[in-house]
């Protein structure tokens, strides 16, 4: 594979499969505030920074989680990811073998990235290439988190690839002028989800992590 091509990895979701222990730490720290919530509220903001999570889940229910207990979501997070998390199967493989730039561009917060990498033994393939929407004004479906990643890793957006697993995520990256491929292999995806990655502009969708690298050659030439 060329060294000209930065690989973009989002985290949760196509780096770890932490999507349904995500949801949970939701409705449990929800729970602590007297707010009862499903986790199928919260997999509609999947792709989306916290606040914005949390708005959307208050629109949607009515139940906005107050400032003062939003702590219990990392809280809860970290628990469950330090106990469950694993890494996306296929994926260690996958990035034991490739040989370009890579790096992480994730909706989550730095301390929940670095612990998610940390747990699941993915840390070792991205050192500090790391970026979160905590380091950009307007997250996901906006560009400007891809924008960034390939800023600092001296990457043009047109020689970037894009492997995300939400609509907001896919949005963003063809927005930022990259090329999308959509991952439907988490245990959280919905039957459509496929079908709404591929509306949103991914060039391809794929369920399984065995299939990026010939997915990657066939589109751009990886």
């Amino acid at each position: 594979m060329p060294n000209d091509k930065l690989v973009i990895f989002d985290c949760d979701g196509v780096l770890v499969d932490s999507e349904p222990l995500a949801a949970e730490a939701y409705v449990r720290a929800y729970a602590k505030h007297g707010l009862a919530i499903e986790a199928a509220v919260v997999a509609e903001g999947v792709g989306m920074k916290q606040a914005d999570i949390i708005r959307k889940i208050g629109d949607i229910t009515g139940h906005y989680l107050p400032e003062h207990g939003q702590p219990d979501l990392w809280i809860e997070t970290k628990a469950l990811f330090s106990e469950k998390l694993t890494p996306t199967p296929g994926l260690p493989a996958f990035l034991d073998a490739l040989a370009t730039a890579r790096c992480v561009a994730s909706s989550s917060s730095m301390e929940r990235i670095h612990h998610s990498l940390d747990v699941t033994g993915l840390a070792r393939h991205f050192g500090e290439a790391i970026f979160s929407s905590q380091m950009v004004k307007h997250g996901k479906p906006a560009p400007d988190l891809f924008l960034l990643a390939a800023d600092r890793m001296g990457f043009t957006p047109k020689n970037c690839v894009v492997i995300e697993d939400s609509r907001f995520g896919v949005q963003g990256a063809i927005a930022a002028g990259m090329t999308a491929i959509g991952f439907v292999g988490g245990a959280h995806v919905e039957p459509d989800l496929a079908r709404d990655l591929a509306a949103a502009g991914a060039a391809a969708v794929i369920t399984d992590m065995r299939a990026l690298k010939s997915t990657m050659v066939d589109l751009r030439g990886y």
